[in-house]
């Protein structure tokens, strides 16, 4: 969930830049300008007959003229860069577009190395990729170009939430609430405050952001998604349904609503239902987590060769994913944990806690890893970690009162496991 949360966020930044305020950027330089633009990347399928793609295509070939016309004219290449991002949300085709991206907006800040907006896409990239440090550098650099814009706090937010520096993420939120209320700075309050345990104030912010977006708009439906999510992990599941299908009724192939519908169908034990619409998503974009959600319905059928085949497809994907820039470490350590190579869970995991050790997400995994090979100390040190913001989440809160009861801890475990029932009555413990 969070690795979807992290991506749909920052992408939300990129569509809203182009209306921020600009701060006046260096003089461009002249020679040094490469006209190489990368290439649109085919769409296939249901994507193709979209109205928009030929659209698109002529938009791009256009721009790609003023390139050449110009080239020391940046504007172009930065509405090439907004066309490339919006491709990359609706085809999932990260791999291609992000380096595509980066390519052009090293173009870019050769041209003029202080470009607000340049320096912001890129640490929005970064972002995405999972580089979380350098995304940080990044944004602070952006934001001593120009302190005064909304979204860049928004990036700051993302990257010192997946750095563990949630105190930090908070004062950056309130911040962007200062300077813009909207979609994008009530998403991040609400997240902020699911990390904190206050599920009940991050269904009322992630209202908001639903209210706040244009009805049927893209960013819309992904906050209508993300509050479907926080139903679903609240046990309200047809709350969560009503979400997902008004998403679908707008946008058919919405792919993040057909698994949100997939979930529904999995916790109502329906499984061949549940596959179906995974099957849509997956036709639709090439997203990991869909893949790996229909290996975790073949293990529930019991069909063990089959999961174990569709996993190892998974760790195919994100290997493509890591030779193209995207930090997949601990998606790695959670799949091995469901497979159970925990030894390969535990390498990957700890080379995740080596670059960002606060992150609860991060202390969550390794101490689930450490607790399924019965090494109950390490697995306690890191839950100590993952609980330190009051998480209220009811699958950490399981492994915790799990690892309690594991080490003799008998009101302890019990506790934590009531309160995960607390948060969704519907859970299975």
């Amino acid at each position: 969930m969070k690795t979807i949360t992290t991506l749909c966020i920052v992408i939300l930044v990129f569509a809203q830049l182009g209306c921020t305020d600009k701060k006046k950027t260096e003089t461009p330089q002249t020679n040094t300008a490469s006209t190489d633009i990368p290439a649109l990347f085919e769409r296939h399928g249901e994507l193709a007959t979209a109205v928009e793609w030929q659209k698109t295509k002529q938009k791009v070939e256009e721009l790609k003229s003023k390139i050449k016309e110009n080239p020391t004219d940046v504007k172009p290449r930065l509405q090439v860069v907004v066309i490339y991002l919006a491709e990359a949300r609706i085809t999932g085709e990260h791999p291609y577009y992000y380096p595509a991206v980066l390519k052009i907006l090293d173009g870019v800040l050769a041209i003029e190395p202080k470009n607000f907006e340049a320096t912001t896409f890129k640490a929005s990239v970064k972002m995405s990729q999972h580089q979380f440090g350098e995304a940080r550098e990044l944004a602070e650099k952006a934001r001593q170009i120009n302190p005064n814009n909304a979204y860049v706090y928004g990036v700051l937010v993302d990257a010192n939430v997946e750095l563990g520096n949630y105190d930090e993420a908070v004062a950056m939120s309130d911040k962007m609430q200062e300077l813009k209320p909207s979609l994008e700075a009530y998403s991040r309050a609400s997240y902020l405050r699911e990390i904190y345990g206050n599920y009940p104030g991050a269904i009322s912010a992630m209202k908001l952001a639903v209210q706040a977006g244009l009805p049927g708009s893209e960013p819309q439906c992904w906050s209508k998604n993300t509050l479907g999510h926080l139903y679903e992990t609240t046990g309200q599941l047809k709350e969560a349904e009503i979400q997902y299908q008004e998403i679908l009724s707008m946008r058919p192939s919405y792919a993040f609503a057909l698994r949100g519908q997939a979930q529904i169908f999995k916790a109502r034990k329906e499984y061949d239902k549940a596959l179906a619409e995974l099957e849509k998503a997956a036709k639709i974009m090439p997203e990991f987590s869909f893949h790996e959600e229909m290996a975790d319905i073949y293990a529930l059928q019991g069909n063990t060769d089959k999961a174990n085949a569709k996993y190892k497809e998974v760790v195919k994907m994100l290997d493509e994913d890591a030779a193209s820039g995207h930090a997949v470490d601990l998606e790695l350590c959670k799949l091995y944990i469901k497979t159970g190579q925990l030894d390969s869970a535990v390498v990957y995991g700890l080379k995740e806690y080596a670059k960002r050790p606060k992150n609860i997400d991060v202390n969550h995994a390794l101490a689930h890893a450490y607790f399924k090979e019965k090494n109950n100390d390490k697995a306690q040190q890191h839950m100590k970690v993952a609980l330190s913001t009051g998480s209220k989440d009811p699958e950490l809160l399981q492994v915790a009162g799990a690892i309690e009861l594991a080490m003799g801890n008998k009101t302890q475990g019990e506790k934590l496991l009531a309160q995960a029932k607390k948060t969704n009555p519907k859970f299975v413990l």
